[in-house]
Formats: structure tokens, sequence, C-alpha cells
């Protein structure tokens, strides 16, 4: 369940999410099947529906090649 106090963050993450992974060309589908979860969950992740754990975050970082620190440095 997402703590909707930090929905902002969790939207700047997932907009950090998207940009990255189209940066890369890879679609939704791609990147759900290297992390390990459905396209719906990183749907969901991308669109602040739902939060993500640590370690999804991590797996998604790993799989786009780019430092965790990237996903976190919101732009305005």
């Amino acid at each position: 369940m997402m703590d909707t106090r930090y929905y902002n963050t969790f939207k700047k993450v997932g907009l950090n999410i998207a940009y990255y992974r189209r940066e890369q060309n890879i679609t939704q589908e791609a990147l759900a099947e290297i992390v390990g979860i459905s396209r719906l969950h990183l749907s969901r992740i991308e669109n602040a529906t739902v939060s993500a754990s640590l370690s999804i975050i991590f797996a998604i970082a790993d799989a786009l090649s780019i430092p965790v620190k990237s996903l976190f440095e919101f732009r305005d």
C-alpha cells in the first residue's frame, strides 16, 4: 500500500523510471520481465498508483544500467 503523503515523490520516481526506460527503447513488458514483476505492476509504479520496494527499485536501476540515485534525482 502506498503512503499518500509521499505521492509526489512516488510520481517523480515513476517518471524517472519511465524516462530512463524510454531513453533506452525498452518496453514496459521487457523491463518488467527482467525485473521479475508484471507489466501491470511496472505500469502502476511508473504512474504512482503503487509504491515499489527497495529491492524492486534496485532491480530496475540494475536492469537500466543506471545508478539507483538517478531514480531520485528530480527535475523541476
